[in-house]
């Protein structure tokens, strides 16, 4: 079984795992810039002492001995950012003048700048920066701190300043997730609305959403509670009718089969068994109407148009019915300019156009001329025969002019279904004056429809 995730827990996770990247890599600069800023004040405090030791007078007694008279004071070396200098003084010939600090003797050179120089035995790291006092090199000071004690600035510097971003995540997580949730909330009653929509009563939901998204799902959600109220509405409407209609073939078939276990006449027994078919398939028809209807229903509410030509349609029903019209003998014929673009479903439009070709076949005597019209710059087909008083006509001959459920089926469900499929495609079904020639003509008329330009 699938568990249902929550948008919510989906929203957070993403913001803090985003969160997280953007949090590791300000930890990591944090602590990068710390190290280097850390080298850069020791540098700079090396240069400085340096400088200082310079500019001062030259004691007439040697520094080195004042200052290594002078008793230590580890007391004083109690601040985080102290550290402990050592001091070298020469003179141009390499003499040491003076010396303070921990730091062993550094050899003598020229040459002046930082350095790192490995002292002692065994080699220890100092970081060291020696300068002349001027262009007469009379003296050469070097002053020298102890690449541990540098490092350990380095990292409590980095790490000051990388704390805050510890303190910081947590707090900030909280906060996101609280705001998350609380701009969800909106969403939150949307789903509660819709949990309650009750699709068996036309309450749409409320105008409670003044989010532009949410305000369109929740039309869109209103437009298809409609579409299938309407949708139901006509589906109960047909269905009362088809029932109905469906009630004189199925008693007929009844009385008819009842008629027959008496003995009778054998003119009368074939005349009951030939109503006896035309009730049945009076019966099969509404089915088959009724199986129509229910697909154009459902068509209209899941499926969505799809550009198509209806010219195209009405050659290949046209192809389809020319055995049936020929061994009728009529007359089959097609009238159309050329494409014909429509946004709609064929297989519900070949229905229709089906359904008409065979109304004008089956109710109208052979010779009859049934011709499928259309008009694209008008947006319209239409369906047209030449035979005057054709229903009455194929009735009387058949003998069954009286047959309630047949006139119905030539002229009223059939023509149901084709006026059900207009709906869906935004148009409408009409009977309309046929064209000269002409005695009867039906026609589908296309608001959708696209005309070329």
């Amino acid at each position: 079984m699938t568990t249902q995730r929550s948008l919510t827990q989906h929203l957070i996770t993403w913001s803090l795992s985003a969160l997280l990247i953007v949090w590791v890599g300000f930890i990591v600069l944090a602590y990068r810039t710390g190290i280097h800023e850390a080298d850069e004040l020791t540098d700079g405090h090396l240069a400085s002492v340096a400088r200082l030791q310079l500019v001062q007078n030259t004691a007439t007694q040697p520094l080195a001995n004042m200052w290594d008279k002078s008793p230590g004071r580890p007391d004083l070396k109690n601040h985080d950012y102290q550290r402990s200098l050592s001091v070298v003084v020469w003179d141009a010939g390499g003499r040491v003048l003076s010396r303070n600090g921990d730091a062993p003797l550094p050899p003598f050179t020229l040459s002046e700048s930082f350095e790192t120089l490995q002292l002692g035995s065994p080699p220890v790291a100092w970081r060291a920066f020696s300068r002349w006092d001027g262009p007469t090199q009379q003296k050469k000071v070097m002053v020298l701190l102890s690449v541990s004690e540098r490092d350990d600035l380095a990292q409590d510097i980095a790490e000051q300043m990388a704390e805050p971003g510890f303190w910081l995540l947590p707090f900030t997580a909280l906060a996101l997730g609280l705001a998350i949730r609380r701009g969800l909330q909106p969403l939150y009653a949307l789903s509660r609305d819709v949990d309650a929509l009750d699709i068996r009563q036309p309450s749409p939901l409320g105008n409670s959403y003044p989010q532009q998204e949410l305000r369109a799902v929740a039309d869109s959600i209103n437009t298809l509670v409609d579409r299938y109220h309407t949708v139901l509405k006509r589906e109960r409407e047909l269905t009362d009718e088809l029932a109905h209609e469906l009630r004189t073939p199925l008693t007929s078939i009844t009385l008819q089969a009842r008629a027959l276990r008496t003995p009778a006449a054998e003119a009368d027994r074939q005349a009951m068994l030939a109503r006896l078919e035309r009730d049945a398939l009076s019966a099969g028809q509404v089915l088959s109407d009724l199986l129509a209807l229910a697909r154009a229903s459902r068509t209209e509410l899941v499926e969505r148009g799809q550009a198509l030509d209806l010219d195209t349609i009405a050659r290949n029903v046209v192809a389809e019915f020319a055995q049936m019209a020929h061994r009728s003998g009529h007359q089959l014929a097609l009238s159309s300019p050329g494409p014909f673009p429509l946004t709609g479903h064929p297989v519900l439009l070949s229905l229709a156009l089906r359904n008409l070709i065979e109304n004008a076949l089956s109710h109208t005597p052979g010779g009859t001329r049934v011709e499928v019209q259309l008009d694209p710059d008008a947006g319209w087909l239409q369906v047209c025969d030449d035979a005057a008083q054709s229903v009455a006509r194929a009735l009387s001959a058949t003998g069954i002019e009286n047959d309630p459920t047949v006139s119905a089926l030539g002229l009223g469900l059939g023509h149901r279904v084709v006026q059900k499929i207009a709906v869906v495609h935004g148009g409408g079904f009409e009977q309309v004056t046929p064209p000269t020639g002409y005695q009867r003509c039906y026609r589908l008329v296309f608001k959708t429809a696209n005309p070329q330009g």
